[in-house]
């Protein structure tokens, strides 16, 4: 028989499709009844921006705020250090405490769109897992903490055994990392009474790990939940673009670019991806999802403003779909459109269209931006163009140059 929740979180986010695993679905919904209960998600500092494979973890962290509940954002100052070797085919390259601490300044300022950090009530916290990992004695580590884990049992973990059974090295290094892992869910039980880890079906094993740790070690019930790991209709890694990876932060990647990956969501993703990446009732959601024709684009641009509402606000939405219009309806320069900015410098014995393809970041090689031309993919000023060795100098970009791959990627050149 399928158990039919009653907390407001649960019932939300099974219908709107976040749920994947749970460690026990009915005593977790008899803990959120009873009264406000505190979550958290890690996000280790591998980068200057979160992306959008994160985004589906930080709305279920709304929906956990929303229905008075209060979570922890943990950065990972410390784990970051060791590389979280999750189903990854080699070691993570090492980054030094100034490049991880930079990483987490650029990531902040993604939460506070999605979360009030307020200090009253069922307020997010933020917390870094350097405040305990930094100073731990090793030997006392090891004797306190590393003897609740087995090593066969940690072997037997999928992420583990899929590097192992492909004979990849697993570092001891990396082998540490659930063990820190699992003792950060210990730390914040022990500091806020935090009851329950969330994350991606990838975690899994590293989330039952910090449960297990935790009652052996306070005896104290905890509970871990999973999201699925979502790819698209078409079979993609869901956040994965020919321009590569959709950062969330605006300095990395325009508000206008981030609306079009959404505007270019397939027809049959539009009512999933309502359900997850916006607040819309989930009627209006099933509604939109299953229009048809020329109406499921509307849909689209409705999936496309919203999401960029909640990231980048309501100015910068509308500004994206005005450009949008601009460019696609009208075959003119939207404002707003990507912009690579060369300077006199550049252009001194000109530049060649192959290198504004690249530089502008409508391909991610020479190679390929050769290929997107050859095969008549590239347009200049909405012509034509198959010549890669076409030079540019400086009075030809005298006015912006709007350069076109396929019908949904633009980006406009000009001089500083």
């Amino acid at each position: 028989m399928t158990y039919h929740p009653k907390s407001d979180f649960l019932r939300i986010i099974i219908e709107r499709g976040f749920l994947a695993d749970c460690t026990d679905l009915q005593e977790l919904d008899e803990a959120l009844i009873k009264g406000m209960v505190t979550c958290y998600i890690g996000y280790d500092a591998t980068a200057a921006s979160l992306h959008v494979g994160h985004l589906l973890n930080i709305m279920l962290l709304r929906w956990f705020q929303k229905t008075g509940h209060k979570p922890i954002t943990l950065m990972g100052g410390g784990t970051t250090k060791v590389g979280d070797p999750s189903f990854r085919s080699e070691e993570r390259p090492l980054l030094t405490p100034e490049a991880i601490d930079a990483n987490i300044d650029g990531m902040q300022k993604v939460f506070a769109r999605y979360l009030d950090y307020s200090d009253e009530g069922n307020g997010a916290m933020m917390r870094n897992n350097a405040e305990w990992l930094d100073n731990l004695n090793y030997l006392e580590f090891l004797r306190d903490i590393g003897r609740h884990f087995s090593v066969n049992r940690m072997l037997s973990f999928e992420s583990v055994k899929s590097r192992l059974d492909r004979e990849q090295s697993l570092s001891f290094l990396e082998f540490n990392y659930m063990i820190l892992q699992a003792y950060d869910f210990l730390e914040l039980n022990r500091r806020y009474g935090c009851l329950l880890q969330m994350g991606g079906s990838d975690q899994w094993g590293n989330i039952i790990n910090g449960i297990d740790l935790t009652r052996r070690v306070l005896d104290r019930e905890i509970f871990g939940l999973t999201t699925p790991l979502l790819t698209t209709s078409d079979g993609r890694k869901m956040g994965k673009s020919q321009g590569g990876a959709i950062w969330l932060n605006g300095e990395m990647l325009s508000p206008y670019e981030f609306w079009q990956f959404w505007r270019n969501t397939t027809d049959a993703d539009v009512g999933r991806f309502l359900k997850l990446y916006t607040d819309l009732p989930v009627e209006e959601c099933v509604r939109l999802g299953s229009l048809e024709g020329s109406e499921i684009n509307q849909a689209k641009i409705i999936l496309a403003n919203e999401v960029t509402k909640l990231l980048h606000g309501e100015e910068a939405a509308v500004a994206a779909e005005a450009t949008a219009r601009e460019v696609f309806e009208k075959g003119g320069v939207g404002d707003d459109l990507p912009t690579l900015h060369l300077s006199a410098e550049d252009v001194v014995d000109g530049i060649s269209l192959a290198q504004l393809v690249v530089r502008s970041g409508l391909a991610k090689t020479g190679k390929d931006g050769k290929r997107l031309i050859a095969e008549g993919g590239l347009r200049v000023n909405d012509d034509i163009c198959a010549d890669a060795g076409r030079m540019f100098h400086a009075g030809d970009l005298a006015e912006p140059v709007k350069l076109s791959a396929g019908k949904k990627r633009h980006a406009l050149v000009q001089l500083s």
